[in-house]
């Protein structure tokens, strides 16, 4: 029994203090803070005033809990109405998209393989729809490379990113695995890692290049003008 934090909590309890509180203080289980203090006895004024404690933060949990509600719901207004201004996107529409996207997280340094590498599972999904409907890429030349973490399961991820892809696990380089000092048993925000896909083919890479290029110098017009 630890001694010290049992003293104290039959004192914070002698002076009115909620199991609740003082198990958060001392940093210890409610049920040991409530087995070491049931002999403490608490004055009228003392159960009234945590009562009434009690009440008063019910009130403010649910407040908390509505204000967050009706918060999401105004956001989730807003995103709705947002949506309703795209439709389906045309083969240019998506030749756009895609471009733009590569642009931003696409590799623009090995020139025999345009590859792009996310976290985000649409953010793949979408790419695939690029190079399979708009870059015309055959099956066979998609290869994939997840990036992920000791702690984590390597052959989970992969059959995870296969599935998102739809490139098959044979496909797939060696999983890079990068040391961790994580537990396993750590909620982690990337539990699938990161994967790479790649395509090697130097004139898509161009290709992509020379879509990105005019890209530029159309969002640029204007700053020409001025």
């Amino acid at each position: 029994m630890k001694r010290r934090e049992r003293d104290k909590a039959i004192l914070l309890r002698q002076q009115g203090q909620s199991l609740n509180d003082i198990a958060a203080r001392l940093r210890v289980a409610k049920a040991t803070v409530s087995l070491w203090v049931r002999d403490i006895k608490l004055t009228q004024a003392q159960r009234n005033s945590l009562t009434k404690r009690g009440f008063s933060m019910d009130a403010i949990e649910k407040r908390r809990i509505n204000r967050i509600r009706n918060t999401s719901i105004r956001h989730r207004r807003v995103i709705d109405e947002a949506k309703k201004r795209i439709k389906e996107l045309s083969p240019h529409e998506l030749l756009l998209v895609g471009s733009a996207l590569y642009w931003g997280e696409g590799g623009k340094t090995i020139r025999a393989s345009a590859r792009i590498s996310n976290s985000d599972p649409n953010i793949i999904r979408f790419m695939m729809r690029f190079f399979r409907e708009v870059c015309k890429v055959q099956e066979e030349k998609f290869r994939g490379h997840v990036h992920t973490f000791s702690h984590l399961n390597a052959r989970q991820a992969e059959r995870y990113w296969s599935g998102i892809s739809g490139i098959p696990v044979r496909n797939f380089y060696k999983t890079y695995v990068k040391k961790s000092r994580a537990s396993r048993d750590k909620k982690d925000s990337l539990p699938f890692g990161t994967v790479q896909i790649y395509v090697n083919d130097t004139n898509l890479f161009l290709t992509i290049s020379g879509w990105i290029e005019k890209l530029g110098e159309i969002g640029l017009r204007n700053d020409k003008k001025q």
